[in-house]
């Protein structure tokens, strides 16, 4: 697939990710070095500090690292969902066919991971901790793959897209049925009426943005009070925002458009910088031994390729489907390995699954461990396969 038949949302998409997930490497440092130095006890002490925004008779009075992971990442699930909604009318979900190889990759890639997690850690405190290594980090797995160049097909890049998109909707249906803890029937219900308010004014193609914003903030407080995780308020806005098929502009595209820089370098880079304060005390490494960490570890490492590529395999050998015009084996291997990257959907589930800081911060250790080993063996290894084939000899 050329690269001009690429969508210019696309290819705007495909920018953001590459530059963000620069930034987010250097936010995480930053965090890691400032937690472990002097300034570390008042830079952890600055996101456990309460914000109180209280309205009347409102509460909303939390911590200002409870605000950034259920309010400002509400913006992030916004334009996930956004980014779905997109791929489902024009992108590479439009058409079915095309559509399920790259979401067997995503189920397979789910399911691996959470079943190597299940196998180590099944009974014991660590158990909610399965869907920490079923997440695909866009922003850096994209950033990896943006370092190839031209070495790998555009074809490579769209799939995967389009399958991290897919395992990040796996992801928030794992949150919203495994990671919830109290449950308000009186508030989902509230929730529940100001979507389908939101569909009817979908219906009746009303394209002006304020009239879905405004009720979403009412549909994120509602959500918080539920007990659901209020980001999810996030992907219930997107989908209800119209998304015209006729061309031209659209309020999905529009907003679209809007929320691709500030997620990528103010949102994301913050949720770092609030996230990974991680203190690295004496003894460590020997964390990444505990069984909650291998799962973690082998879950993204070894349970991404694994499910991705046998999920593939059984689909075009019973010839469900085909692998992408210009894509081999070689190249789905590589992109299974970059889908380990798990980072921000994994430590976002993280903060869901435990409350304990112990292991909040262990999980957090094997998670970037992970990212970093499933980051390098991916570029490495498509690396070598775009090398292998270029020196390969050329049929006359």
């Amino acid at each position: 697939m050329p690269i001009a038949a690429t969508t210019k949302l696309f290819r705007e998409f495909f920018e953001s990710e590459r530059a963000g997930g620069l930034i987010l490497v250097s936010c995480t440092l930053v965090s890691i070095l400032l937690a472990n130095s002097g300034a570390g006890p008042a830079y952890l002490h600055f996101w456990h500090a309460r914000l109180d925004l209280s309205f009347g008779t409102i509460p909303l009075n939390y911590s200002v690292e409870h605000w950034i992971n259920d309010g400002l990442m509400a913006v992030f699930f916004l334009l996930v969902g956004l980014e779905i909604e997109r791929e489902i009318y024009i992108g590479e979900l439009a058409d079915f066919k095309k559509a399920l190889l790259p979401i067997l990759a995503a189920a397979g890639g789910m399911l691996f991971p959470a079943g190597i997690h299940f196998l180590f850690n099944h009974g014991t405190p660590e158990q909610p901790g399965l869907g920490i290594p079923m997440a695909t980090d866009i922003a850096f797995a994209l950033g990896v793959l943006s370092l190839l160049g031209n070495k790998v097909p555009v074809s490579v890049k769209i799939f995967l897209t389009a399958l991290a998109i897919i395992d990040d909707l796996g992801a928030i249906l794992v949150i919203a049925v495994f990671y919830t803890r109290t449950f308000s029937l009186v508030w989902f219900g509230a929730a529940l009426g100001i979507f389908l308010a939101l569909l009817l004014f979908n219906k009746l193609k009303i394209n002006n943005l304020v009239y879905y914003l405004l009720p979403g903030i009412l549909l994120w407080y509602c959500m918080l009070r539920s007990g659901i995780h209020a980001t999810l308020s996030g992907v219930l806005l997107a989908f209800a925002i119209p998304f015209g098929k006729a061309g031209g502009v659209n309020p999905s595209e529009k907003l679209q458009h809007w929320l691709h820089k500030p997620v990528a370098f103010i949102i994301l880079p913050v949720f770092a910088l609030a996230n990974t304060g991680i203190i690295l005390s004496a003894g460590w490494p020997q964390s990444l031994l505990q069984k909650n960490s291998l799962g973690i570890l082998l879950g993204l490492v070894a349970g991404k390729p694994i499910g991705v590529l046998l999920c593939c395999w059984l689909a075009i050998h019973s010839k469900l489907c085909v692998l992408p015009e210009g894509m081999t084996w070689r190249h789905l291997m590589g992109l299974g390995l970059l889908a380990g990257i798990g980072f921000t959907m994994s430590i976002f589930i993280t903060n869901l699954a435990f409350e304990d800081a112990g292991q909040i911060q262990y999980s957090k250790i094997a998670i970037l461990a992970s990212s970093l080993l499933a980051g390098m063996l991916g570029y490495f290894f498509l690396a070598f396969a775009a090398s292998s084939r270029s020196s390969a000899p050329k049929k006359l």
